[in-house]
């Protein structure tokens, strides 16, 4: 039976607090209020282990679920205490539990549901944090929280079709890797002591095959050393913003995987700056928390020069344009969407559009991929195959001489 920590107020005014054991915090709650103990913050108590095993980190699903549940049910009239308080009782994840509890705690005591989500800022992003706050100003947090719930649902879908296309190639380079490997350690030797017997003449791709994982066996060492500091290096230098800004200036160059990162952010930048102006925050502010959810360094810097352009009444789309970060028909539709005051429309049709591009873009990706990493397995694979099976025929021949 969970342990739940209590703290509150005797009906005298005397500070207490302690431990109760209860199947939930609700009964919990109703066990200390039947000791007369009011004032009453109740949360949920694990050891060290508890917390490593069922405490599990909250994902991205989870925060589009809960999204879309707050959302049904503050459409359906369902108090918001009430509906955090649903929640957070029903979850099976224990981290959501904890995290809900202390939001209907804060919501108890008077803060606001914007204010309870800054406590947690690595489960949600600025970009929601602000968009909510917008939306309790407004009177429309039930909308903003299902479109919230649609962003990251298309957020997930674009990682989720990247990741299943990228399945099939990384399984296969794998396989080869492990084939190669198993080759190199258990069955060369074999073969090596075999041509040494014989005081055969072996064929050049043996020769070369022998001499490199003899190379393997002497230098792993250094080879392994080298990898090491070759990934301590690459850390270091991303530790400092020179050299993450110099990681994400060079993925954009490269040819498709630079358009495809591109194609990506330009949909991210719409859709969320899109719900941000939908949701009443004033374009400034929008723009700066969109920037925060790009996390890419060279974005980031170019459009701080368009916020600063912005404030100078030069409009967006203009200096968007002038960044030469986001493509022509992105601009011309943004550009629309200023000169008519449908900005917000405009940012989400943008989204949409560039979404079935980014779905593209990606199918082009792997289309690419694919056969080059079964291309290059098939190469080492089949160059093995052949060094050995030459080798015997060399030596069959040298034995019928």
């Amino acid at each position: 039976m969970p342990k739940y920590a209590y703290s509150g107020t005797t009906l005298d005014g005397a500070p207490v607090k302690g431990t109760e054991k209860a199947s939930s915090r609700a009964d919990a709650e109703l066990a200390l209020y039947e000791r007369e103990l009011r004032d009453l913050k109740v949360t949920e108590k694990t050891s060290f282990l508890q917390m490593e095993i069922t405490g599990p980190r909250i994902t991205k699903a989870e925060v589009m679920h809960m999204s879309r549940q707050m959302a049904a049910f503050l459409r359906a009239g369902l108090p918001i205490l009430d509906a955090v308080h649903s929640i957070g009782a029903e979850s099976e994840n224990s981290s959501v539990r904890r995290m809900m509890n202390d939001i209907e705690d804060g919501l108890r005591t008077g803060e606001r549901f914007s204010d309870c989500l800054e406590r947690h800022q690595k489960v949600f992003p600025s970009y929601y944090r602000g968009i909510v706050r917008s939306a309790e100003l407004t009177g429309e947090l039930d909308t903003v929280l299902a479109r919230l719930a649609l962003y990251l649902e298309r957020d997930l879908e674009a990682r989720r079709k990247i990741k299943s296309a990228l399945t099939y190639p990384i399984v296969i380079a794998a396989m080869s890797c492990v084939t190669v490997v198993v080759l190199a350690v258990y069955v060369l030797p074999k073969f090596k002591a075999f041509f040494s017997d014989l005081n055969a003449d072996l064929p050049l791709p043996t020769r070369m095959l022998l001499g490199f994982t003899d190379f393997l066996g002497d230098y792993w060492w250094a080879l392994a050393g080298g990898a090491a500091l070759l990934v301590l290096a690459g850390w270091t230098v991303l530790r400092f913003e020179r050299g993450r800004y110099a990681r994400d200036a060079f993925l954009l160059k490269v040819p498709v995987l630079g358009e495809t990162i591109q194609y990506s952010l330009v949909e991210r930048f719409c859709r969320v700056l899109g719900s941000m102006v939908g949701a009443g925050v004033n374009l400034p502010e929008a723009l700066v928390v969109t920037i925060e959810s790009l996390q890419n360094r060279v974005y980031a810097k170019r459009l701080g020069e368009v916020g600063e352009a912005m404030l100078e009444g030069q409009g967006i789309a203009t200096p968007l344009a002038r960044t030469q970060l986001f493509p022509g028909a992105a601009t011309q539709m943004l550009r629309v969407g200023e000169e008519t005051g449908s900005l917000d429309s405009q940012l989400e049709v943008t989204a949409a559009y560039y979404e079935v591009e980014l779905d593209y873009k990606i199918k082009k990706l792997t289309a690419i991929f694919e056969p080059m990493v079964i291309v290059v397995m098939g190469l080492i694979v089949g160059f093995v195959a052949v060094a050995l099976v030459s080798a015997m025929y060399g030596i069959f021949n040298q034995v019928d001489v």
